[in-house]
């Protein structure tokens, strides 16, 4: 696989990193104590094509190719990750719109994704995690709406202010299970729905995640996405996507931890020479380059493949499976070699231990990526 970058690649690769650098550095140690992020991040990101990155021209976005989002998305998160979260998140209901939604839902969401409103997608329930065939929430016919009933809880894009709309997956036949959900997008302001509890996270801080509340909430059957039934597959179809975005979002998160290590162990003298002349530092160093790099070469051929129409079912899983395990492990080594000043919040690596910890596990953890590599690897599919 060919991982040169095109020139609008290159392009849209330093505009994000600019971006990042210039907007997002300055305010990402605020978000992390208040819990949340302004709105005009993602009205800044939409100006700069980024929101609408995979939505094409016609409907307001950038028209751009899977690659170019991993990218943007690496670029972010090597500053940070909550504003990657946002963007990933926000792109993957871009790409259900995309892929099911009618050509008036596609003229209105895809358009309304692109100019800076927020999209979510909810899927997990206080008892469906894992196992998403558990969930409980119920979108009943009546007439020309559905009614619907139930709670989500840890969905992103979604605070007291964030969060426009979102593709929600609910149980129009309760009797079917897996066969009798569907996907319905619920725009903020339908009466019967509310934003219930903010969570207070350990990591990834200004990135808005909450319980979402149903009580009757009635909306037009014309919010259905795609058909009755098909809803648990479209949900699966756009976590391909998702585990891609997170993937690159752990790429650029262990990027960013390995360039504060290398940063760190060149500038701190111990015994009369920079720590990173020490045998064990640089061995430390060489595991942490090497196995980024493949993380990043997973996701990269992984959202190629996207791009070309290819399935990605297992190329999806290894690299969200491989990055986010690898993040995880880089930030940890990174705050080992910064030694006690690591522990501190003077560093930023404080702040990536904590945002790298989530990876492994939202957008289905390592165990569940496992259970989908291996089950391709027996069947060949």
């Amino acid at each position: 696989m060919d991982f040169t970058y095109t020139e609008e690649q290159e392009m849209v690769r330093e505009l994000a990193a600019t971006f990042a650098k210039n907007y997002v550095a300055p305010l990402s140690e605020q978000m992390d104590i208040d819990n949340t992020m302004p709105h005009h991040i993602a009205e800044k990101m939409a100006e700069l094509g980024f929101m609408g990155i995979n939505v094409p021209e016609e409907y307001g976005g950038a028209g751009m190719d899977e690659v170019s989002k991993a990218l943007v998305i690496m670029e972010i998160a090597k500053v940070d990750a909550s504003v990657a979260e946002l963007l990933a998140v926000h792109t993957l209901t871009n790409d259900i719109f995309l892929k099911r939604g009618t050509e008036e839902q596609k003229k209105k969401y895809l358009a309304l994704g692109a100019s800076g409103k927020v999209g979510a997608f909810a899927l997990t329930e206080p008892g469906a995690g894992s196992d998403a065939s558990a969930a409980k929430t119920k979108a009943i016919s009546d007439g020309d709406d559905y009614i619907i009933n139930g709670t989500k809880c840890f969905i992103s894009n979604m605070g007291p202010e964030e969060g426009d709309y979102v593709v929600l997956i609910a149980l129009t036949d309760p009797s079917a299970g897996t066969k009798g959900m569907s996907a319905i997008v619920v725009d903020r302001n339908t009466p019967g729905f509310s934003v219930g509890k903010l969570e207070n996270k350990m990591g990834l801080r200004g990135a808005n995640v909450s319980e979402l509340i149903f009580q009757d909430c009635r909306v037009p059957k014309s919010n259905l996405l795609g058909k009755e039934g098909e809803g648990f597959k479209i949900a699966m179809a756009a976590l391909d996507g998702g585990r891609i975005g997170m993937a690159a979002q752990a790429v650029g998160v262990a990027e960013c931890a390995l360039d504060a290590a290398v940063d760190y162990s060149t500038q701190r003298i111990q015994f009369g020479k920079p720590i990173n002349a020490n045998q064990g530092i640089q061995w430390y160093l060489a595991d942490m380059a090497t196995q980024t790099e493949a993380a990043k070469a997973l996701t990269l051929n992984a959202a190629a493949l996207r791009q070309a129409g290819k399935s990605v079912n297992k190329e999806a899983a290894m690299a969200k499976y491989f990055a986010s395990e690898n993040a995880v492990k880089v930030a940890y080594q990174s705050l080992q070699i910064h030694g006690g000043y690591g522990y501190m919040k003077d560093y930023a690596i404080e702040r990536m231990y904590r945002d790298a910890r989530i990876i492994p596990l939202y957008e289905g953890t390592s165990e569940i990526q496992k259970v989908v590599i291996s089950r391709a690897v027996i069947t060949g599919k």
